[in-house]
């Protein structure tokens, strides 16, 4: 099975990483080839859309959405079990900011429709009681061009993953004043549909790996200076992503919780009862 993944170039993929680069999947005459997705979420829809990646490692509110909107994939197990932390970023010399309440009426940078970053401003404003109708964004590809966005008042938020920034954030690229947390896994493995069909017994295989190696990873005392390292990250930060992230160790399903997104996506109007119905089938 030779298959083309994508996935962000972050510390939740050091799994992937690891499996791939020290040989775990090819042993079993699985070729994987790695594709960097700076974009995130909603670059990675668009890679299955058009057939350029075979597999993604995304947000499960992401895809739970594109799947719902006619995205031919099929979602084989959540990733990573716990929520993400979104930092919530302001520009570094807008002293005007300093609390998320007054991001009321702003605009949100956004990697492109569909991703991370747009879909939990929604949900920021749903717990802030904002009018989520009156919410406006600008669309900037990726975190460089959400900090670019910020730095020339193209926006006046952005949300991303706080550990991620946090060297920008020290760089005095932007400053970061709270944060958001997604309010379910916030990680998923979703492929292709023909792929799903026609590899079903090697993609099981693959995922069993994936979640063994995330298992060495999260028990081995030296994870937190590999992840130090390869992602330029301060190891009292990593020690701390890490005591607060879980993997999906056992390829557990976690049917309740899609029930709570597809609730949450039809609370914020992000789908139609339309396309929500029958759900559980169209995702899996």
């Amino acid at each position: 099975m030779k298959l083309k993944i994508g996935g962000v170039p972050e510390h939740f993929n050091l799994p992937w990483r690891l499996a791939i680069q020290e040989g775990d999947l090819l042993d079993k005459n699985i070729a994987l080839h790695w594709e960097d997705m700076g974009g995130g979420t909603g670059q990675m829809i668009k890679g299955l859309q058009n057939k350029t990646i075979d597999v993604a490692v995304l947000l499960t509110e992401g895809i739970s959405r594109a799947i719902l909107q006619g995205l031919d994939a099929k979602i084989l197990q959540v990733y990573v079990t716990s929520p993400l932390h979104w930092g919530i970023h302001v520009p570094f010399d807008d002293k005007s900011i300093q609390e998320t309440d007054e991001l009321e009426g702003k605009t949100f940078a956004i990697s492109r429709e569909g991703s991370g970053s747009h879909l939990m401003s929604y949900v920021l404003a749903d717990q802030k009681g904002w009018n989520i109708d009156k919410l406006k964004f600008n669309s900037v590809g990726d975190v460089y061009g959400g900090l670019w966005a910020l730095e020339n008042n193209e926006a006046q938020a952005f949300l991303w993953e706080k550990y991620t920034t946090q060297p920008f954030t020290e760089l005095r690229k932007c400053r970061y004043i709270d944060e958001v947390v997604t309010p379910w896994p916030c990680f998923v493995i979703a492929v292709r549909t023909e792929i799903a069909e026609q590899y079903a017994e090697q993609l099981q295989l693959m995922l069993d790996i994936v979640n063994k190696r995330a298992k060495s990873i999260k028990e081995n005392e030296f994870t937190p200076e590999i992840l130090s390292w390869r992602y330029g990250l301060k190891i009292e930060d990593v020690s701390k992503w890490l005591s607060e992230t879980e993997w999906n160790y056992d390829g557990a399903k976690f049917d309740k919780d899609f029930d709570y997104v597809i609730e949450y996506l039809l609370k914020l109007k992000l789908i139609t009862p339309e396309e929500a119905k029958d759900y559980m089938r169209k995702l899996f």
